[in-house]
């Protein structure tokens, strides 16, 4: 269908962080051309996080609020390891007419899909492979000023430098005990005073809660608002408003976004660590997007980076290239 309104589904587990990434793509694709997007969370009878080889049957153990049936879309956008399995046998129900777009590394062979789009760190490579620098996301310029302009009686009046400080937390990988809290809610202070600024702050819902407390209770003696969790999120209002955006190194898809916006990002560090991270915050820095945040708010500029758009762009060529209407 290269000239008619293509339907998306957007497949994941249903995990914020995850069907960011497949909506965020899919909504990118819809921005280049005509589409309905539909979001579809897989729910499983019974544990669908196994490995993709072990669902043998993948369809009976979905949950029916789950929606996967025919008509099969013509894209598939999935992320996640519990949507693999189903990933890997969508072209062959469809009868070879759904293109199936697969996110993250898959830990399957990249030939059961049409194309795979994993983070450059994870280093994988193929002819059906197109690595990017970090996640797929949802924003926009259009959309960081829409937010902006609903919080903006909130962050008119704070001073600048304006400083939106994005607090991860615990993961495989990293972890955020109160004593680094502490020292990092210092450090944050410090640098904020220095410079007569405000912070704007926000949490995941993988803040440990007594990091959460600590740096809540420690931020909040500084001009800036620390975002209690109740009402509207104002996440992306902070990333459109901050001269600089600081954000803890447990995060691809916050540092991801933060990097989108051509803003100064400052990489808070976390106790543990990996060498995918390390690889990814390696590329930001080659990128000119971020460095490790040194105590200062120093300030320099680069390209925004916008892999999202890159890969909905490199989706559409591919799908018409199948078609075979103009690459």
């Amino acid at each position: 269908m290269p000239d008619g309104e293509l339907s998306i589904w957007a497949v994941s587990d249903g995990r914020a962080g995850i069907e960011a990434q497949a909506l965020g793509l899919a909504q990118a694709v819809a921005r280049l051309r005509p589409a309905q997007v539909a979001v579809k969370r897989l729910a499983f009878r019974r544990a669908g996080r196994r490995p993709w080889w072990l669902h043998l049957r993948p369809l009976h153990d979905l949950e029916p609020s789950s929606g996967i049936a025919p008509p099969w879309p013509d894209l598939w956008i999935a992320c996640g390891r519990a949507s693999v399995a189903l990933s890997m046998r969508v072209r062959r129900w469809s009868g070879g007419r759904t293109f199936v777009v697969q996110l993250q590394d898959p830990l399957a062979p990249a030939a059961a899909f049409d194309l795979v789009i994993p983070p450059r760190h994870d280093q994988l490579a193929g002819p059906n492979v197109l690595p990017i620098l970090g996640s797929p996301h949802r924003l926009t310029p259009e959309r960081l000023a829409e937010e902006a302009a609903a919080f903006q009686p909130l962050i008119d009046p704070l001073p600048r430098p304006r400083v939106a400080v994005l607090i991860g937390g615990k993961s495989k990988a990293f972890d955020l005990p109160p004593g680094r809290a502490a020292e990092m809610a210092r450090e944050i202070g410090e640098a904020v005073q220095a410079a007569g600024g405000s912070v704007m702050v926000t949490f995941s819902r993988r803040t440990p809660d007594d990091a959460r407390a600590v740096l809540a209770a420690r931020l909040a003696e500084l001009p800036g608002v620390v975002w209690n969790g109740e009402g509207p999120n104002p996440y992306f209002a902070f990333l459109e408003a901050a001269d600089h955006i600081l954000v803890t190194e447990d995060s691809t898809n916050m540092a991801a976004e933060a990097a989108s916006t051509g803003k100064p990002v400052h990489i808070l560090a976390l106790p543990g660590g990996s060498a995918k991270f390390r690889r990814f915050h390696a590329e930001l820095a080659d990128a000119g997007a971020a460095r490790p945040f040194a105590g200062k708010l120093d300030g320099w500029s680069y390209a925004p980076l916008r892999e999202t758009e890159r890969a909905a762009a490199e989706i559409l060529r591919r799908l018409q290239a199948r078609d075979g209407g103009a690459a």
